[in-house]
């Protein structure tokens, strides 16, 4: 139990960083994790095993306040100034899982008709990738936006994130609020709550919005997994393809290739550690 639990703060340490980081995605994140399933199924009715599932999401809770907190004082750095090695990170922990799903998605039972469903969530990941490089975010020295706003930035950016490919934060930077979401929890981090109203009416409407799309999303998986499990492949591979074209044609001055090649290795390490510890957790 106490190594499940630890196993599950670290899952959720990188799964609160997938939130926060831009253009990423929470969810291929959870798969490479192997926690994907089991957080579909309890954001879909979440009263169901209520013991089982709070003991379940408090250390994923934990980790994901402890990313939080790193990203506004350290990652949020990282990407500002490293932002090429940042993406290299990512590129290392989806590639690194792509043969697990793969694996998944061939014991589920691959049919050829499944193909155009691939085909589609590779082309769909790659243009959200392609799409959110372009909407950079805004540097925000305050917070401007209307509560309404902030209601709708929640129930968007939730009813994406259980979506294999789609980035919370390519949503919110859409919308205008991601900096200034960013902004709100680096005061509430000082103690300065001030932005605390909008931050809570945020994160109520974000989980509304993972509850009705996880419904779905797991309704799907039980009704049609080989085809779920092909689309997944599919979102992941075009998201991988998306981050890596992302990260090369970054033009980053005096760009350290020893430090990004670090990162891509890190980033395949990390992700062969998930499957092995997570396999291993599970089977004690």
């Amino acid at each position: 139990m106490t190594k499940k639990f630890f196993y599950r703060v670290f899952c959720g340490f990188f799964l609160g960083l997938s939130v926060f980081a831009p253009g990423f995605s929470g969810s291929l994140v959870a798969i490479v994790m192997g926690i994907y399933r089991d957080l579909v199924r309890i954001a879909s009715n979440p009263f169901k095993r209520l013991k089982e599932n709070i003991l379940f999401c408090l250390p994923l809770g934990i980790g994901a306040a402890a990313s939080a907190v790193l990203f506004v004082v350290f990652f949020k750095f990282l990407f500002e100034r490293y932002e090429k090695a940042a993406y290299l990170l990512f590129v290392g922990l989806i590639a690194g899982n792509l043969p697990v799903i793969a694996k998944s998605m061939k014991q589920c039972g691959f049919r050829k008709r499944y193909v155009p469903g691939v085909i589609g969530a590779f082309a769909a990941a790659l243009a959200l990738c392609i799409f959110s490089a372009r909407a950079a975010p805004a540097v925000s020295a305050g917070v401007t936006a209307s509560l309404p706003l902030w209601a709708l930035g929640g129930l968007l950016g939730g009813a994406t994130a259980p979506v294999p490919g789609m980035s919370v934060s390519m949503v919110l930077i859409m919308l205008g609020v991601y900096s200034q979401l960013i902004f709100a929890a680096e005061s509430l981090i000082h103690f300065d709550f001030t932005y605390l109203v909008p931050f809570v009416i945020f994160a109520l409407c974000a989980a509304a919005g993972v509850a009705l799309a996880a419904r779905g999303i797991k309704a799907l998986f039980d009704r049609h997994p080989g085809f779920s499990n092909a689309a997944v492949f599919g979102f992941m591979a075009g998201s991988l393809t998306g981050v890596l074209i992302q990260s090369l044609r970054m033009e980053e001055p005096g760009f350290n290739w020893l430090l990004g090649g670090g990162m891509l290795a890190a980033g395949l390490g990390v992700s062969m550690l998930f499957v092995v510890v997570g396999r291993a957790v599970e089977k004690k």
